[in-house]
């Protein structure tokens, strides 16, 4: 049963089968009920007739013994009997009726009643003086097998034609109706690995469209995870080029080198470069990684407090060792939804960015908030030179850097922080420390409102 066409087919000649059979069963019920009708007119009309004969001939039948029992010449012919009582006499029957009442009831009309092992319709009548009472009763089995006879030739010449034209018709039916999903086949078959372009969704029947409308969604994710695939390998090659270059320099020289100052100072270089290039590789991954995942990441409701906590703790060392106060204060209840993971990272690279291009001595503040619209922002205050405006929108931009800044980073942080906002639905912002006697940058992102369900 796990083909489609065979399940198909099993299912509609089942219920072709059945539906042939109640509309048989119906039929014989409706032309039953309508030679039921018919019978009983004609059975009522010969019980009207032989009481008006037993009224003006009874006598006359009484003495010379009229039989009114005729052979039978006609198949559908019924075979009737009947009794005519005057009061409590029988004056008046056919040979084959009983000298007993046929029915046990003498009131007027039509019943079923049981003479031995068959059936009777009975029709009871009085005359108009109530004097003359006439049972008349014919026997079921002719009107059933009357009944069974015209549903026969009624349904017999359709049915030799459609039993052996139902399962062709069915099979064909099926397979006509299977052709859009072979078309979809042949269409996803004959493309190429690369070839990620979205199905057309138009000519399809309606049933399958939302299966093109997962493929044309799995396609997408397909294209967009092999494009960031293809730009963090030409990223990677480019950015490492460099370090790695100067890595093989620094040990050219190092092994070169005669005094053991100047081959300190080049080992220095290369462990320099090392930490650079393990540094420049991590966020490589990092900015790889994140759009893959977010596609298949479920958000929950986060405490973010928590999460800066964890972020001040891991950058704390870097923090001591030049000497730069770490301070988080805020709404300790604030809660955002996304994924913490993520959102880790985002505040790591914030705090990472904030330290690194703050003076000694100075300080590194994360605050968390929430303002007038009920949504939740994150802001880290450094001292830093800061970022001149024509140059913080580019900053976004990978591996931008600000020329003369005294630093050697990878321009990849605030890339990675933009990318997993925008994943987050928050906005994110570059501004002057807003102390007006001193320097530095202000990181803010306004994660968007909680829905109700949320906050209750």
């Amino acid at each position: 049963m796990s083909s489609l066409r065979r399940r198909l087919l099993l299912t509609l000649l089942i219920g072709m089968t059945l539906l042939l059979s109640l509309v048989v069963i119906f039929d014989h019920r409706a032309t039953r009920q309508e030679l039921d009708a018919l019978f009983d007119a004609q059975l009522a009309e010969s019980a009207h007739v032989l009481l008006g004969i037993a009224e003006r001939n009874l006598t006359e039948r009484i003495e010379h013994g009229i039989n009114d029992e005729s052979p039978i010449i006609h198949e559908y012919e019924q075979t009737m009997v009947y009794q005519v009582w005057n009061h409590d006499t029988l004056v008046l029957r056919t040979n084959t009726a009983p000298g007993t009442l046929m029915g046990a009831s003498t009131s007027p009309g039509f019943s079923t009643i049981r003479i031995g092992e068959r059936r009777w319709r009975l029709l009871v009548l009085w005359d108009s003086t109530h004097e003359l009472m006439i049972q008349i009763a014919e026997p079921m089995r002719s009107r059933e097998r009357l009944a069974r006879q015209i549903v026969i030739n009624m349904l017999l010449p359709s049915m030799a034609l459609a039993i052996p034209l139902v399962p062709f018709l069915v099979w064909f039916m099926v397979n006509t109706g299977l052709r859009p999903l072979r078309q979809l086949r042949r269409a996803v078959v004959q493309r190429s690995a690369d070839q990620l372009e979205p199905l057309a969704e138009a000519t399809v029947p309606l049933e399958i469209q939302p299966l093109i409308g997962a493929l044309n969604d799995l396609f997408r994710r397909l294209r967009h995870s092999i494009e960031s695939e293809r730009r963090f390998t030409a990223d990677a090659a480019h950015e490492l080029r460099t370090p790695l270059a100067a890595l093989r320099t620094q040990t050219q020289v190092a092994l070169r080198c005669t005094d053991d100052e100047e081959r300190q100072h080049a080992l220095h270089q290369v462990q320099t470069g090392i930490e650079r290039a393990t540094h420049l590789l991590e966020q490589l991954l990092t900015l790889a990684r994140i759009d893959p995942e977010e596609s298949g990441m479920c958000h929950s409701l986060i405490l973010i407090h928590s999460l800066a906590a964890e972020a001040l703790a891991f950058s704390s060392s870097l923090a001591e060792a030049k000497k730069i106060e770490l301070i988080l204060k805020g709404d300790s209840t604030l809660r955002v939804i996304g994924h913490a993971g993520h959102l880790s990272i985002l505040l790591r690279n914030l705090i990472d960015n904030a330290i690194r291009y703050s003076p000694s001595r100075s300080t590194v503040m994360i605050q968390l908030q929430s303002n007038a619209d009920h949504e939740t922002m994150l802001i880290v205050t450094d001292n830093g030179p800061g970022i001149p405006d024509e140059e913080k929108n580019r900053v976004m931009e990978r591996f931008y850097r600000i020329s003369g800044n005294g630093q050697q980073g990878t321009g990849l942080g605030l890339s990675i922080v933009q990318r997993i906002a925008s994943h987050h639905h928050a906005k994110l912002t570059l501004e002057d420390n807003p102390m007006p006697t001193q320097s530095g940058l202000t990181v803010r992102v306004v994660f968007p409102k909680l829905p109700s369900l949320a906050l209750e």
